[in-house]
């Protein structure tokens, strides 16, 4: 029950929540839940948004529990929402958060919207075979660089096009490698996340959705009140 509650409640929009605690009510009569706490990264997330002059709004402080609980199952990740619902900021104050609780995570940021998909992933010349890297593929090289113990978040911040997220199926499956077309097959550093930040995911297939974890973030679980705040 927890773990169908947990897993499926951040992929709701504000509206269906409410619905879906009824389904596994009826589906599990009598019995009671108790909030999974973090007391130690709640702690965090509290000084962090004190120290960025943010105010600690509790139903976005559940969506960064929300993300907080996907990144420990998940090694591909979509924050999903429009403009201004918070994404970016949830990312930033997620990664202070676990790195003063003793685990340290840095974050490699990009757009892929913003590039071909030959200056993503890498260009093999055809007349001197000559291979030339992405900028992906040169990020995912140095995050096998990375010192032990560190975690590294690449985040691709821009609208999912199924010209490049179709290349990072088999990133984002149970193969965790990166296939490029020279051939060359770099494997997922362990301690890496993908994390993708789009405001919507129209043009992705079902077999990149089934990949990732998700977490919606709502324009409406921002209101007016902490923006008066």
């Amino acid at each position: 029950m927890r773990v169908l509650r947990d897993m499926n409640l951040s992929k709701l929009v504000d509206e269906d929540e409410p619905l879906f605690l009824s389904l596994i009510s009826d589906l599990f009569p009598a019995i009671v839940l108790d909030t999974a706490g973090y007391p130690a990264l709640e702690e965090a997330i509290s000084q962090q948004c004190t120290e960025e002059k943010l105010i600690n709004h509790q139903p976005w402080v559940l969506k960064l529990i929300q993300l907080f609980e996907t990144q420990r199952v998940r090694h591909g990740m979509m924050t999903l929402g429009p403009s201004g619902a918070g994404k970016t900021v949830c990312i930033h104050i997620l990664m202070k958060a676990m790195s003063s609780c003793g685990s340290p995570t840095k974050e490699m940021r990009m757009n892929p919207k913003a590039i071909t998909s030959p200056q993503m992933f890498g260009r093999l010349d055809v007349a001197t075979n000559d291979w030339t890297d992405g900028i992906f593929s040169t990020l995912w090289r140095k995050t096998l660089k990375t010192k032990k113990g560190e975690n590294i978040w690449l985040v691709l911040d821009g609208p999912v096009d199924a010209i490049w997220i179709e290349n990072l199926n088999s990133v984002l499956d149970d193969n965790k490698t990166l296939t490029l077309a020279n051939g060359d097959r770099i494997p997922m550093a362990p301690n890496c996340k993908i994390v993708f930040e789009p405001h919507n995911i129209d043009n992705a297939s079902p077999a990149t959705v089934s990949r990732n974890g998700m977490v919606y973030m709502s324009s409406s679980a921002l209101d007016w009140k902490p923006i008066l705040q």
